[in-house]
């Protein structure tokens, strides 16, 4: 695939078993790794990365489908855990060293939890929350439902609520084309919520932050809405190294929104470096 009639070209393989396009070369800078939101595919990121080879031409790039997700086959677990792995293995057979980890909904926690297990250059997370506590007390309040029939109904609701109606018209039609909200997919990359002990949960995640916090992983929240005092102080209190950016009138993607302003967020993790 050959990108704006240049020499270049973006491999599309399959990295121990997770369907990829790799994009640029390896340099003395970080790699960016993509990963899409639950039930989407790696094609949210098309628009972003486009605009990102315009200004950026020659960094490395990898998008991936995760497990169960786009040309990616589907997988025995889709717990944290299992997911976290099958991205480093990916990652791995790519030949990607110390990549900065870019993660969208669901996937920045995937992003989150990959850079306190294995060697990353900083996390970009892309309208996520890490307060997720009320969210997960929601879900596990509507366990029934969501595994009995009313669970399309369910999804409905979580769909409406991101707002796509917000983004230009093509972006509505590729998520709407790619959105693949299987019932036993989303169950399985929540079966964590719905299935772990809540305090061994809310343990795990104050652990992780406490280890990004202490080697200063370089972390940056973008956001498709303003933040509300208490949520940008307790992330401030939480990630001191965090940097916000806000894109308003995005709602839950702001990197189709405004794919140029994204861009520039990626170039400018170019120079992440830490000791972990």
């Amino acid at each position: 695939m050959t990108h704006d009639g240049d020499a270049r070209h973006a491999h599309e393989g399959t990295y121990a078993g997770l369907s990829a396009e790799l994009d640029g070369t390896s340099d003395q800078r970080p790699p960016l790794v993509l990963l899409h939101g639950l039930t989407f595919d790696r094609s949210m990121w098309n628009a972003a990365l486009a605009e990102h080879r315009r200004i950026d031409p020659a960094r490395q790039t990898m998008s991936l489908d995760l497990p169960g997700h786009g040309r990616s086959a589907p997988a025995e677990s889709y717990g944290m855990d299992a997911v976290v792995d099958a991205v480093h293995d990916a990652i791995e057979a790519a030949g990607l060293a110390r990549p900065v980890m870019v993660g969208h909904s669901l996937a920045a926690i995937v992003a989150t939890m990959y850079a306190t297990r294995h060697s990353t250059s900083g996390v970009v997370n892309v309208d996520q929350s890490l307060r997720t506590e009320q969210f997960a007390a929601f879900l596990r309040s509507m366990a029934e439902q969501l595994r009995g029939p009313t669970f399309p109904s369910i999804w409905g609701g979580f769909l409406a609520s991101m707002h796509i109606e917000l983004l230009p018209p093509d972006a509505q039609q590729l998520l709407h084309a790619t959105s693949t909200p299987d019932q036993e997919l989303v169950l399985g990359y929540w079966d964590d919520v719905l299935n772990r002990d809540p305090a061994e949960m809310n343990a795990m995640a104050a652990a992780g932050l406490a280890n990004l916090r202490a080697r200063n992983v370089p972390y940056m929240y973008v956001v498709g809405h303003e933040l509300d005092a208490q949520d940008r102080a307790w992330l401030v209190e939480q990630l001191p190294q965090t940097t916000i950016k806000i894109m308003p009138g995005s709602g839950h993607f702001p990197q189709l929104a405004h794919p140029a302003a994204f861009a520039t967020c990626l170039r400018e993790t170019a120079d992440w470096t830490t000791d972990g």
